[in-house]
């Protein structure tokens, strides 16, 4: 067993402080990276504080509320599953992990030891396409009545109508305003359009150093939801994705409000992922809605082709082509111009720029 877990502790210390953070961002623990460490929403035992820390250099996670423990990846993996019903073993959780980061990995196990070939097929359940698979990655949603949505004030929000995105959009997506908190209230909805969470948008500076969206608190309730196990704008899109075959996939709510009021609400085939990470269950999600390509639109990550950044990034999206290139075509909107500004999306600079970067997309 020894080469299995110097085979596991690999695995874990491979992974970069970013990709932590995509992995805590699908869970909803809206993380912020401060340094080598990143502060995150204590999803461990699903609290609602930011006191979950995780320390690139010792690859370790330290709770500083309920459950006052330190604990790794896999670990992080198996509380989460706990609290939603679900008993996880470690190689279920490493194989977890080997799926949602689309690891390139070899067996440590060797053919004369029948118990440890025995272990390595568990790992081996875990096929992309495999229902049980995506049966225990299905998280727990609960449901809101949307009338919660009708107390709150929809004024002209003008920095988002600045940026061009119009008030008939966000009367459409039921973008309202938070007077308590200065914010953006952005309700999400499933593909069957029952609303499973909200967040929020702050227009507050000084708050943008601790994130610029985080869960919406409405009369004292958190409306958080595991933003991976998700798309938004999906109930929307769904039937324009079914007759394009095509589906564009942003990072941010914010893109998709301006696809639609670029290309017209009814010409719709955005979703937004809400981080930089697709997983497994997103891609079936948009299979089933009849997608035959997935056109990623992830904000510019580099400032200049071939610096480290780039590096950087250039691997992050061939490690998406390489998890699901042989069962859906994905191409890339790869800004190779200097059309866009660092850390803009592709639909920042306007409907001409988007449509020549989504004309000139790469296919890997």
């Amino acid at each position: 067993m020894e080469n299995i877990k110097e085979w596991s502790e690999n695995i874990k210390n491979e992974l970069t402080i970013e990709q932590v953070y995509d992995l805590l961002m699908s869970y909803g623990g809206d993380p912020i990276i401060k340094g080598g460490m990143i502060i995150s929403r204590t999803i461990c035992h699903g609290g609602h504080s930011h006191k979950l820390y995780y320390y690139e250099n010792t690859k370790l996670f330290k709770c500083y509320t309920d459950c006052l423990d330190s604990f790794d990846i896999y670990e992080l993996i198996i509380k989460i599953n706990k609290l939603n019903g679900i008993e996880v073993s470690l190689f279920q959780a490493i194989s977890y992990i080997i799926n949602f980061y689309g690891l390139s990995i070899e067996s440590p196990f060797s053919e004369n030891h029948e118990e440890e070939i025995q272990d390595w097929k568990i790992l081996n359940r875990y096929d992309r396409n495999n229902s049980q698979e995506r049966k225990e990655k299905i998280m727990d949603f609960v449901y809101y009545d949307k009338s919660i949505l009708k107390y709150l004030p929809r004024p002209h929000i003008i920095p988002w109508e600045k940026e061009g995105i119009t008030r008939e959009v966000m009367m459409h997506n039921d973008i309202c305003y938070d007077p308590v908190m200065c914010g953006i209230v952005i309700p999400h909805y499933n593909i069957d359009g029952e609303l499973i969470g909200i967040r929020e948008r702050t227009l507050i500076k000084e708050n943008e150093e601790n994130g610029k969206y985080k869960p919406a608190i409405l009369n004292y309730k958190m409306y958080n939801h595991p933003l991976g196990f998700n798309l938004y704008n999906l109930n929307n899109s769904k039937q324009q994705i079914k007759n394009l075959k095509k589906v564009i996939v942003f990072e941010g709510e914010k893109s998709c409000l301006l696809y639609q009021s670029y290309f017209g609400i009814d010409n719709d085939i955005s979703v937004a992922v809400c981080g930089s990470s697709l997983i497994n269950y997103q891609v079936q999600l948009l299979k089933s809605c009849g997608a035959e390509e997935i056109c990623i639109a992830f904000d510019k990550q580099f400032q200049e082709l071939g610096d480290d950044e780039w590096k950087s990034w250039t691997k992050k999206l061939k490690d998406i082509n390489k998890k699901y290139g042989d069962e859906i075509q994905i191409s890339f909107l790869f800004d190779k111009w200097n059309l866009l500004d660092y850390k803009d999306s592709p639909i920042d600079r306007g409907p001409e720029i988007f449509m020549e970067l989504f004309n000139r997309r790469v296919v890997l």
